[in-house]
């Protein structure tokens, strides 16, 4: 690590936290298929969740019509999950690169194990105005997260970045 530049793994490659600007890299397989299905925008994501979520109404309406209550209530919640998950994100942002003075916080929640990873919630300004959440997704614990996780706050709290 070089005075100018501090680096950490994320989920699907680093974090690299410069004087000026947040960049992050994506790497290896998973780095490529984030790059292929997310791009710098989350619209296709939230739009195959759409498709999805209207799937399961539709399931659950059928099964309705059927007189089935255990897939009706079933299908049901999944859309309504799905739906929740899609309004959550639409200030969602995945450009990889952040400039630090349109940083606004940073926020790291834990992990909850075996349901969500832990992660950096970086709220800035984009070059619109507009106020996006973009997501820093750390490592499992298959990917010796917890070493990484440290080595991130660490990193953040030097850097004052973390509130």
């Amino acid at each position: 690590m070089n005075g100018e530049e501090k680096r950490f793994k994320t989920k699907t490659g680093f974090c690299h936290i410069l004087t000026d600007r947040i960049i992050l890299t994506r790497d290896g397989v998973i780095g490529n298929i984030s790059k292929v299905v997310v791009g710098k925008s989350i619209t296709r994501v939230l739009l195959v969740y759409g498709g999805i979520s209207a799937f399961l109404f539709y399931s659950a309406y059928d099964g309705f019509q059927r007189g089935e209550t255990f897939s009706t209530v079933l299908f049901g919640l999944f859309g309504l999950y799905l739906v929740y998950g899609i309004l959550n994100s639409l200030n969602n942002s995945a450009t990889p690169s952040i400039e630090r003075n349109k940083i606004k916080s940073v926020k790291f929640k834990k992990a909850i194990f075996g349901l969500t990873r832990a992660r950096f919630i970086v709220v800035f300004e984009d070059e619109n105005q507009k106020m996006k959440k973009r997501l820093i997704m750390l490592p499992g614990s298959l990917n010796n997260g917890l070493e990484e996780i440290e080595k991130a706050l660490k990193i953040m709290r030097e850097e004052k970045l973390l509130d």
